[in-house]
């Protein structure tokens, strides 16, 4: 199989964990980042699955903006560069 190199920066015990656990579950660490790559690849999607709460401050954010979309408080869509500047300078941005 022909294979190429990927360098990546983590933090030691990121990867020593990382390791730990792939090797308890019987996989190379280099498997599962392949695996991830090739799903990756396939879906054209990023999913991360975080275990920590949101910030009160991003709940806080999120309602804000929840509230503003319902009320219209929202700019349209642009297809270009060109049309969202204008859209701005007729707000006086």
């Amino acid at each position: 199989m022909n294979t190429a190199v990927i360098n990546i920066k983590t933090d030691p015990k990121v990867k020593t964990d990382a390791q730990k656990i792939a090797r308890q579950i019987g996989v190379s660490l280099s498997s599962l980042i392949n695996a991830y790559l090739k799903r990756f690849i396939g879906t054209k999607r990023v999913k991360l699955d975080l275990k920590e709460e949101p910030s009160p401050y991003l709940v806080k954010m999120l309602k804000k903006a929840d509230k503003d979309i319902k009320a219209g408080r929202v700019s349209p869509g642009f297809k270009t560069g060109e049309e969202a500047v204008a859209w701005l300078e007729k707000q006086g941005i």
